[in-house]
C-alpha cells in the first residue's frame, strides 16, 4: 500500500523553526553557558518532534521519516568520527609536548599588542596552506588560546580571531573541501571561483585584521613580563621543550596539505604524538604511569587519547591550560550533532525545508534580493540542517536554475554560497562546525561569534555588492533577465 503525502505549507514550515528559535533562547536564558551540555540538545529533539507531528499530518509514515534521520546523521558522520579523533590528537600532544612547546615559544615571540591581528594572520596563511580551518583551529588554533591565557587576555576575542583567520584561508584555499564543492554545485570551475570570492572575502579579512589590531592595541592586560618568564619556566620544568616537538605538527599539516583523508591523517597525528610523548617526555610519563616501565607509559598513552591528560605543573592556571583531550571530551559535541542532524533530516524528509526555501525565493525580486535571500537561506540551513555541506548544496541546487534564468554568471552563485554557507557555520553552537570550534578552542560561539568579525562582515560585503551592482557578472550583460 502506497501512502500519499502532502506539500507543506510555509506555515507549516514555520512553525518548527519557531519552536527551535523559543527553545533555544529559553535555553540560553535559564542555563547560560552550560546550555550546550544538554538542554540545547533536548530542544532540538523537541523541535524534530514538532516537525514529526506535521510530517504525519502531511501523510509521512514514521518509517519513512526514521529513513531520513538515518540518512540525515550519515552525512555528519565522517564529521564526528573525525572530532572524536581531534580530542585524542589534543590529548597526546598536551602530553607529547608539542602543544607546550607551541606556547612556550608564543610566549616568547608574541607581543600581547599584536597578539590579535596576528593570531588571525597566522591561522589564515596555516588554513590557506592546508585547506582546513579545522585542523587549523585543533593545532595552532589550540596553542594560540594557550598564549592568550598566559598574557591574560580575552579568550573570547582570541577565538574570534582564530576563527576568522581558519575561515578566512579555508575559503579561499584550493585543498579545501567547501571550496571545491561552491563551484561543483555552481557550475564553475575552482580558480575562477577563488578570485571572484577576493572581491568579498579580501575587504573582509582586511578589515577584521584592522579590528583586531585596534583591540590589541587597546587591551589592558595586568600580565608582566616576570609572569610570562614564569610561564616559561614552569613549562621548562614539566616538559623537555624543543623544536624536535613541533615534529608531529609538522608532519600533519605536510599530510594536510597533500590532501591525504582528514581522519586518518588526525588518527595518525594522535598516535604519532603518543610515540613523542614515550620518546621525549619519559620522566613526566613515568610520573603518571607510577613506574617506568614501557607498559605502563603506553597505559598513559593510551588513556590520554580516550580520557585526555592531566598535568601537574604547580600553577593551577597552567594546569587546566595543559589539562584535557581525549576521546570522551568530545562526546557532547557529537551528541550536540546527534541532535542537530536528527532536526534537520526530518525537516528535509518531511518537505519542510524545501517549502522554506522556496519561500525565500519567492519574495526575491531583484538581484540583490535574490542574492541576500541566497544567503538567508544558506544560514538558515545551516541553523536547521547543522551542516555547512547541506548549507552548500541544498540552497545551490534549488537557485541554481533561477541564476540561470535571470543570466546571471555562475561564479555569483558560487561566491554567494561560499560567503554564507561555509562562513556562517561557525557561528551557530550546534552545528558541526561551531560544536566542534567550542570542543577544541573551549569557548562558546555565543561569547566568539562577536568576535568573529570576518564570519559576519562576508555576508555583509556580499549583500552590499548585490544592491550596489558591484562585481555581480552576467552572461550576457546587454540582456539581463528580469523576475517574472
Amino acid at each position: 500500500m502506497t501512502h500519499t503525502t502532502k506539500q507543506p505549507t510555509l506555515t507549516q514550515a514555520l512553525i518548527p523553526l519557531f519552536a527551535l528559535i523559543i527553545m533555544l533562547g529559553s535555553s540560553v536564558y535559564f542555563f547560560g553557558e552550560d546550555s550546550s551540555y544538554g538542554p540545547n540538545q533536548i530542544a532540538l529533539w523537541v523541535a524534530a518532534g514538532i516537525a514529526m507531528l506535521v510530517g504525519f499530518r502531511n501523510g509521512f509514515t514514521w518509517v519513512q521519516i526514521e529513513e531520513g534521520i538515518t540518512e540525515g546523521i550519515s552525512v555528519a558522520l565522517g564529521a564526528m568520527l573525525i572530532i572524536l579523533a581531534v580530542g585524542s590528537l589534543i590529548g597526546t600532544w598536551l602530553l607529547s609536548g608539542t602543544v607546550p612547546t607551541l606556547i612556550y615559544f608564543g610566549l616568547e615571540l608574541l607581543n600581547p599588542s599584536l597578539f590579535y591581528a596576528a593570531s588571525c594572520i597566522i591561522c589564515g596563511v596555516v588554513a590557506l596552506s592546508i585547506g582546513s580551518s579545522w585542523t587549523t583551529a585543533a593545532t595552532i588554533g589550540v596553542a594560540l588560546m594557550g598564549v592568550a591565557s598566559g598574557m591574560g587576555l580575552e579568550p573570547a576575542i582570541a577565538a574570534g580571531a582564530i576563527v576568522s583567520g581558519a575561515y578566512f584561508g579555508d575559503k579561499m584555499s584550493p585543498l579545501s573541501d567547501t571550496t571545491n564543492l561552491a563551484p561543483a554545485v555552481s557550475g564553475t570551475d575552482l580558480f575562477s571561483h577563488i578570485r571572484y570570492m577576493s572581491y568579498t572575502a579580501g575587504p573582509a579579512f582586511i578589515i577584521s585584521v584592522v579590528i583586531f589590531l585596534f583591540l590589541g592595541l587597546n587591551a589592558k592586560t595586568e600580565v608582566s613580563l616576570v609572569r610570562l618568564e614564569q610561564m616559561q619556566q614552569q613549562l621548562d620544568a614539566t616538559f623537555n621543550i624543543g623544536w624536535e616537538m613541533l615534529v608531529p605538527l609538522a608532519i600533519l599539516l605536510y599530510l594536510a596539505a597533500t590532501r591525504r583523508p582528514a581522519l586518518p591523517t588526525v588518527f595518525f597525528g594522535a598516535l604519532l604524538g603518543g610515540v613523542w610523548a614515550l620518546i621525549f617526555q619519559p620522566d613526566m610519563v613515568a610520573q603518571m604511569a607510577g613506574n617506568s616501565s614501557l607498559l605502563a607509559g603506553i597505559k598513559v598513552v593510551w588513556l590520554a587519547m580516550s580520557d585526555g591528560t592531566s598535568v601537574s605543573t604547580g600553577s593551577t592556571n597552567l594546569d587546566s591550560l595543559l589539562s584535557g583531550g581525549g576521546m570522551v571530551s568530545m562526546l557532547n559535541t557529537v551528541w550536540l550533532i546527534l541532535s542537530a542532524m536528527t532536526f534537520g533530516a526530518v525537516m528535509e524528509k518531511v518537505g519542510l525545508l524545501k517549502r522554506f526555501i522556496q519561500g525565500m525565493l519567492t519574495a526575491a525580486k531583484s538581484v540583490g534580493s535574490l542574492i541576500t535571500g541566497t544567503i538567508f537561506t544558506c544560514f538558515g540551513a545551516n541553523v536547521l540542517t547543522a551542516d555547512q555541506y547541506m548549507a552548500i548544496v541544498l540552497p545551490g541546487r534549488m537557485f541554481k536554475e533561477e541564476y540561470a534564468r535571470r543570466n546571471l554568471d555562475p561564479r555569483v552563485l558560487s561566491r554567494t554560497l561560499e560567503d554564507s554557507g561555509t562562513i556562517t557555520s561557525a557561528l551557530i553552537p550546534w552545528n558541526t562546525c561551531g560544536a566542534y570550534m567550542f570542543s577544541v578552542l573551549a569557548v562558546s560561539p555565543f561569547e566568539y561569534g562577536i568576535y568573529a568579525f570576518f564570519n559576519y562582515l562576508t555576508p555583509m560585503i556580499a549583500i552590499l555588492f548585490a544592491y550596489t551592482g558591484w562585481t555581480i557578472l552576467y552572461l550576457k550583460p546587454k540582456q539581463q533577465v528580469q523576475p517574472q
